[in-house]
C-alpha cells in the first residue's frame, strides 16, 4: 500500500505530526511496534502528564546547536497546545514553575491525540515491526510484519533509549545511520545520580530524605528538592543537573540556597544548642547531624569561633561530591543527544541530504529540562514536520 506520509512511532511527536499532515489532505499511515499506545505519555507526570510548560523557550533545551529548536518552538507554542487541550475540554492546572498537568489522567492526552488522528483520516498499524527500509527513486519502501508499505515522506518519531521497559529502542538512530546521518553522543538524561561507596556510606540510613537545595555543575544551577536514595541522589534538582553533568565532574549541593548560612549561624552564635540541633531548624534532622559531623563541630554553637562558623557555612553552601555515575536509561526520563541537528532543517525537520526523510521528537539532539519541556518539543517538532511531510 502506498501513502503520502508514513510516520514510525505513535508517541507524542508521531501523533502530533500525523494529524497535522492528514489535516493538510495527505494520506498518512502511523506505525508502532508497541501493543499499547503512547505508554510514555501514560506514565508521565505520575499518571497526570506534565504535557507542557508555559515558560518553554530555547534556553530550556540542550543541543549541539542551541538555536536549532528556536524555529519550531516559535511556530507551535505552549499556548497553541493549550488551545488544543481546551478545545477537547481537558481540565488542567499549573503545579509549579509553569508545569501544566491534567487534573484527571494522562489518558486524556492520549485520547485527544488519537481522536485528532482518527478525525483527520490517519490509518494505523499497531503492533507492527519493521524489518527493513529501502529508498529508490525518491520513494521509501518499508517491509513490515503487516506487509509492505511505501511513501514519499518518511517521518521517524521513535524516541530515544530512555525507559526500555516500556519499549524504547535505538531504531531511530539505526535509520539515521543507514542513510548516512551523524548521531551525537548518547547518554541518559534527567536521571538519578549514583555515588561511590565512600560517599554513599554516610547517607546509608537517609534513603527517602528530601530537602530543598541549589545543585550546580559548572555554570548551571537548579534550585529544587534533592532526594537521597539507596544508590545516591535524585529529586528534581538532581534530575535537572544530570543533563549537564559528565563523568568525572563534581556536583555542588548548596543546602542554604539563599546563600545565608553564615549570617544565619552568626545570628545564633550565643545559642547553647548543639550545632546539629540548630541546623535541624533548617534541615532534616539526620542531614543536620551529618553536616555537623562533617564539620567536626557538633558542640554548643556559642563555643564556635568566627573561623569555624565560616568553615561550617562554606560546607553547608558547597557540599561537593563526585558522582560515580547514573542509574542509566532504565531510570532516565529522556535521552541526551540524537540525530545531529546539522543534518536537519530547523524549519521542516527534513534531512538535508535525504529528501523526504524527517526526524522529530526525542530521537533528535534536542533535550529539554524537566517539567513539560520535552513534551513541548515533541508537539513543536511534530507540528513542524507535519506541515511539510
Amino acid at each position: 500500500m502506498h501513502f503520502d506520509v508514513i510516520i514510525v512511532g505513535a508517541g507524542a511527536a508521531g501523533m502530533m505530526c500525523a494529524h497535522v499532515a492528514a489535516q493538510r489532505g495527505r494520506s498518512v499511515l502511523l506505525i508502532d511496534h508497541a501493543e499499547k499506545l503512547a505508554e510514555k505519555i501514560r506514565i508521565s507526570g505520575g499518571g497526570r502528564c506534565n504535557f507542557t510548560n508555559i515558560n518553554a523557550r530555547p534556553e530550556n533545551y540542550l543541543s549541539g546547536n542551541p538555536h536549532f529548536c528556536r524555529s519550531a518552538l516559535a511556530r507551535y507554542t505552549a499556548r497553541d497546545f493549550l488551545d488544543l487541550v481546551e478545545r477537547h475540554g481537558i481540565a488542567y492546572h499549573e503545579k509549579k514553575l509553569g508545569q501544566l498537568f491534567c487534573d484527571d489522567s494522562s489518558q486524556q492526552i492520549i485520547d485527544m491525540l488519537q481522536r485528532e488522528c482518527d478525525d483527520a483520516g490517519v490509518q494505523w498499524q499497531m503492533p507492527c515491526s519493521i524489518a527493513s527500509i529501502d529508498r529508490q527513486d525518491g520513494m521509501f519502501t518499508l517491509s513490515t510484519s503487516k506487509g509492505a508499505f511505501s511513501c514519499a515522506s518518511l517521518v521517524i518519531a521513535t524516541g530515544g533509549l530512555s525507559i526500555p521497559q516500556i519499549g524504547a529502542t535505538g531504531f531511530g538512530y539505526d535509520v539515521a545511520r543507514q542513510f548516512g546521518l551523524a548521531i551525537t553522543q548518547l547518554a541518559p538524561g534527567l536521571v538519578p545520580l549514583t555515588f561511590q561507596p565512600e560517599d554513599l556510606a554516610p547517607l546509608a540510613d537517609m534513603a527517602g530524605l528530601s530537602a530543598e537545595a541549589s545543585v550546580s555543575c559548572g555554570d548551571t544551577a537548579f534550585r529544587e528538592n534533592v532526594l537521597v536514595t539507596h544508590r545516591g541522589v535524585s529529586g528534581p534538582a538532581i534530575l535537572q543537573i544530570s543533563s549537564y553533568w559528565r563523568p568525572g565532574e563534581l556536583i555542588h549541593i548548596n543546602l542554604f540556597p539563599a546563600n545565608d548560612a553564615l549570617a544565619w549561624l552568626e545570628s545564633h552564635r550565643r545559642s547553647d544548642q548543639l550545632l546539629a540541633n540548630l541546623l535541624a531548624q533548617r534541615l532534616p534532622k539526620r542531614l543536620a547531624q551529618l553536616m555537623a559531623e562533617r564539620a567536626d563541630a557538633n558542640r554548643p554553637v556559642r563555643q564556635l569561633n568566627e573561623p569555624e562558623l565560616q568553615q561550617i557555612a562554606a560546607q553547608l553552601e558547597d557540599w561537593a561530591i563526585k558522582p560515580g555515575g547514573t542509574q542509566g536509561y532504565k531510570k532516565a526520563e529522556v535521552t541526551l543527544g540524537g540525530v545531529d541537528t546539522n543534518e536537519l532543517s530547523s524549519k521542516t525537520m527534513e534531512a538535508r541530504r535525504v529528501p523526504g526523510l524527517y526526524f522529530i521528537g526525542e530521537v533528535v539532539d534536542v533535550t529539554g529540562w524537566l517539567g513539560g519541556y520535552n513534551f513541548q518539543w515533541a508537539w513543536s517538532s511534530g507540528y513542524a514536520a507535519g506541515q511539510f511531510a
